[in-house]
């Protein structure tokens, strides 16, 4: 079957809202995208807990790199310390760098829209990424408060809006469903 010219075009999606799901959202996009052969990076802004469930296996998935960008501990909003900055901008030069080389047909930038709006990252340099980013590549943006000019120069977005969730009965985080 012969594929459609703009099978292949890359587009610019944008997962935000409150609700729980965007990172989730992005790793199943992330597995179908290697169940079909295709190449996915995705940086963890933010996250530098080993303990997460993807990224205990993401060795083992074929197509499939994970880098984390941050420290295992929350970040302060307006008060982000030198190495929570250091290591967001480590993980926003390997993204630049694999769009630039074209290593990868999916990158995902998750927390990305977090570190904007805590001041790890320019709202700018970002915008210059999803502008500059060859046109065969699917780029995704995850996290809360996503910018209004990013959610403008995407092709998708969607809002992850909280209904109800279970830390309001006080059941917290639970290892292999919520990390």
């Amino acid at each position: 079957m012969e594929k459609k010219q703009d099978e292949r075009k890359g587009l610019v999606q944008v997962y935000t809202g409150a609700g729980k799901g965007k990172t989730t959202a992005a790793l199943g996009l992330a597995m179908r995208a290697c169940g079909h052969g295709r190449k996915v990076l995705m940086i963890c802004f933010m996250k530098g807990d080993p303990n997460y469930g993807e990224v205990r296996i993401s060795r083992k998935i074929p197509n499939f790199t994970l880098i984390q960008s941050g420290l295992p501990t929350f970040v302060k909003k307006g008060h982000p310390s030198e190495e929570d900055v250091q290591l967001a901008r480590e993980g926003f030069r390997k993204a630049q760098n694999a769009l630039k080389q074209k290593s990868y047909d999916l990158v995902i930038l998750d927390e990305v829209n977090v570190a904007v709006d805590y001041g790890l990252l320019s709202l700018q340099e970002v915008m210059d990424l999803i502008q500059k980013r060859p046109a065969s590549v699917e780029l995704v943006l995850t996290g809360r408060y996503a910018h209004p000019e990013m959610v403008k120069s995407a092709d998708l977005v969607s809002e992850i809006v909280e209904i109800k969730h279970p830390f309001q009965k006080g059941i917290s985080s639970r290892e292999g469903i919520d990390f």
